[in-house]
């Protein structure tokens, strides 16, 4: 066995109980990112982003969360990327959050749909020139020959906007993911962790304890 078979952490910070639940898993998660928040964690808003093929290969990333609301979970990037590729065959992905300074993590499952232009054109022009000039300059997800490649497709894209407005590129944009599942884990010593599942039935969410 290698030495990483040998690393151990006991989780001891908490507990989560069915009766501090809320029964509304958005509200939920919004107390434990707030949580998050308030202990400093190192990029609260990261997520990983699992998509898959249509034959159901999957691959997973890490993203940033730009806005929640009761609809679902926003984030932004290149269309004809891997994963928007992916998501265009497959509209099915899953979320996790991984926040180890509070010992929490939370899963999240649903469909996922673009965003309306007017919401990615809004969020494009708030972000840095620098940015939104890698927005056109990047080939996402393809093959390069070389960083000297990448950095000449950024200094073109600055001469070709030089003296016009820096506007949104078709290919980038926003995806939403509309939950129906929700797991929140709390870590728990000798790896008898609480984990809590909410399901939607089509009227209600459902809570049920899993075994960990």
């Amino acid at each position: 066995m290698s030495d990483i078979s040998s690393i151990r952490n006991e989780y001891r910070l908490s507990r989560l109980d069915v009766e501090n639940l809320d029964i509304n898993p958005f509200n939920q998660f919004r107390f434990w990112l707030n949580d998050a928040m308030r202990a400093q964690v190192a990029e609260p808003t990261a997520m990983a982003l699992a998509t898959s093929t249509v034959e159901g290969k999957p691959s997973a990333r890490m993203v940033l969360l730009k806005d929640l609301d009761a609809d679902g979970f926003t984030f932004f990037t290149n269309y004809d990327s891997r994963k928007g590729k992916q998501l265009g065959v497959n509209p099915f992905a899953a979320l996790v959050f991984f926040w180890p300074e509070l010992e929490r993590q939370v899963r999240i499952e649903g469909k996922v749909t673009k965003t309306m232009r007017k919401v990615s054109d809004e969020y494009f022009n708030a972000r840095p020139e620098g940015s939104r000039i890698g927005s056109w300059a990047s080939p996402q997800s393809q093959r390069i020959p070389g960083r000297e490649y990448l950095e000449s497709l950024q200094q073109e894209t600055v001469r070709l906007f030089q003296h016009k407005k820096l506007e949104r590129p078709e290919n980038w944009g926003g995806y939403k993911l509309q939950p129906d599942l929700f797991e929140f884990w709390q870590g728990r010593e000798n790896r008898l962790h609480d984990r809590f599942e909410y399901t939607w039935n089509g009227n209600m969410w459902e809570i049920h304890r899993l075994a960990p």
